[in-house]
């Protein structure tokens, strides 16, 4: 696939947030010579970082980082943050003007349409080490064999919940160990005149993101979307709504809104992800954090969010040795603790990890998570991923609005996602 194909394949479609925290909205130009010269590795120069965080801006930790790893290479560097819808569509524009930038921060999802587009360089190419990263994190970031960056860290879902609503339900949170078991405690919830369950089921990304640990966690694959397993996971979050277990509004929400919903305190749980702790701490009422159970018991796969940091291809080869440098001071284990920190993500290694579950207690369910979490383009799925997802999220909506039943709204998704995928 050609980056013209791709940019094509864009403009014929919307593009919707990923699944993760989400970078507030700043659109920013693109500069008009991102690579800053063709200076040498080891001569000095300017080199071009974009990253997906246009809410830092040059006081902050994560940009003094940014121009600290730039020092420590001996060259300046130029940040941009963009809006991570926009990135994308900004990267294979200036890839196909031959002026991309040398470092790329980009949601994990992303990668495969960039390497497909042959965008980015493959970690042989420059050298990069990934042998301390997780393989279910690196996976994201890889197709047919070869790996496109390195993971900043990882971000996922779980169950946040009220312990006052808890507590006056008579629900013990620690019972709630696959989905018969949660669906009595919701209905517990019910009975005691609160609310029992909250999450993301919008037309987007962020929908398909939020129903993939349930999908998963029937045993579902998204090479099937109309498989009986996939059908039961669909039917249980009709089947909440249908029974007031779970409110309406979910079929509109955002994870930002559905937050917010939790946040009012009149709910049991609230499936969210890592990024809310800190909104969490501050919720006013005391919470905890259990995993999303799989169905027949035990914890279900979650998607991982985040972003991986990358190298386009350069005219210039000899730009890879400093871009080299670059990725791996941002992606060492001090630097990787610091921003994952910031960003509230799960480090990518287990140094990283280990060092946040002793410093920060509140991290180790999402370090737990995590350990059972997938990229959404695992099983080399690749560019493929984002055709079956728009139709998942598709039948999710129509099964949840009552237009169509679970069954026949995965059927039709399935043929769907078929015809996209040849």
């Amino acid at each position: 696939m050609t980056v013209a194909a791709v940019l094509g394949g864009l403009a014929a479609c919307s593009s919707s947030s990923s699944g993760g925290g989400g970078a507030p909205s700043s659109k920013g130009g693109a500069p008009s010579n991102p690579s800053g010269g063709t200076t040498p590795a080891g001569g000095g120069g300017t080199y071009a970082i974009w990253d997906p965080y246009p809410q830092f801006d040059s006081s902050s930790d994560w940009v003094k980082l940014l121009q600290s790893c730039g020092s420590d290479a001996g060259v300046t560097v130029k940040r941009t943050g963009f809006d991570t819808t926009d990135l994308t569509t900004k990267v294979l524009l200036a890839a196909q003007q031959g002026n991309p930038p040398d470092v790329l921060i980009v949601d994990n999802p992303v990668v495969s349409t960039l390497a497909e587009a042959g965008v980015l360089t493959d970690t042989s190419a420059t050298k990069l080490d990934t042998s301390s990263i997780q393989p279910n994190i690196l996976a994201a970031g890889q197709l047919d064999g070869k790996t496109y960056g390195v993971p900043i860290g990882a971000n996922t879902l779980a169950l946040y919940y009220n312990k006052k609503v808890l507590d006056a339900a008579g629900v013990d949170p620690t019972t709630v160990k696959d989905w018969s078991s949660l669906t009595a405690a919701l209905q517990k919830i019910k009975d005691a005149g609160k609310k029992g369950i909250t999450f993301s089921a919008i037309g987007t990304e962020e929908g398909s993101f939020q129903f993939l640990p349930w999908f998963w966690g029937a045993g579902a694959n998204l090479t099937n979307l109309s498989s009986s397993q996939a059908v039961s996971a669909l039917a249980l979050w009709t089947d909440w709504v249908k029974n007031g277990l779970a409110p309406n509004s979910v079929i509109n929400n955002t994870q930002t809104t559905s937050w917010q919903e939790f946040a009012t305190g009149d709910f049991g749980f609230g499936e969210n992800g890592t990024w809310q702790l800190a909104n969490a701490q501050k919720a006013g009422f005391p919470y905890g954090i259990i995993s999303i159970p799989a169905q027949s018991s035990g914890p279900a796969p979650v998607p991982t969010g985040g972003e991986f940091v990358t190298i386009p291809v350069q005219k210039s080869t000899d730009r890879y040795a400093t871009d080299e440098k670059l990725v791996s001071c941002l992606t060492s284990a001090d630097n990787a603790y610091a921003t994952d920190t910031t960003l509230s993500y799960v480090g990518a290694t287990k140094t990283v990890q280990t060092k946040q579950g002793s410093t920060t207690p509140a991290l180790q369910p999402w370090i737990d998570a995590v350990q059972n979490a997938k990229g959404r383009t695992s099983d080399n799925l690749g560019t493929k991923y984002p055709k079956i997802s728009e139709q998942l999220w598709k039948a999710v909506q129509s099964a949840l609005s009552g237009s169509q039943s679970p069954q026949s709204a995965l059927s039709a998704a399935q043929t769907a996602a078929a015809a996209a995928t040849k």
